[in-house]
């Protein structure tokens, strides 16, 4: 890593966090905020994926993103990763995360 990139993932982390917090001051919920971290692992705190596999959830509306998840958790929707991680989501954790990242800008 060269000294110019440091700042940007440092940068980068810190807003995550603050994200990750934001969202924990809002819901009072520990689990909450470890749900919305899974996701921003790859998909980002701004809701830009990382990398090319990870789509980006920025705006996505609410419905939508809950409907994909459900279809993950079905398997009607395949992607291993996504399965895993929406396999013990209830709805309600489904649509927090679909608000958390329809309002991310």
């Amino acid at each position: 890593m060269n000294n110019r990139s440091l700042p940007k993932v440092c940068s980068y982390w810190l807003f995550s966090a603050v994200m990750v917090f934001t969202v924990g001051a809002l819901s009072n919920d520990v689990t909450d905020q470890a749900k919305v971290a899974a996701c921003v692992a790859c998909h980002g705190a701004d809701g830009v994926g990382k990398a090319d596999q990870y789509p980006n959830l920025q705006g996505q509306g609410e419905a939508y993103m809950v409907k994909q998840l459900k279809a993950f958790q079905s398997g009607s929707r395949k992607n291993s990763t996504m399965t895993t991680v929406v396999k013990s989501l209830s709805e309600a954790d489904m649509q927090m995360l679909a608000k958390f990242f329809a309002q991310v800008k």
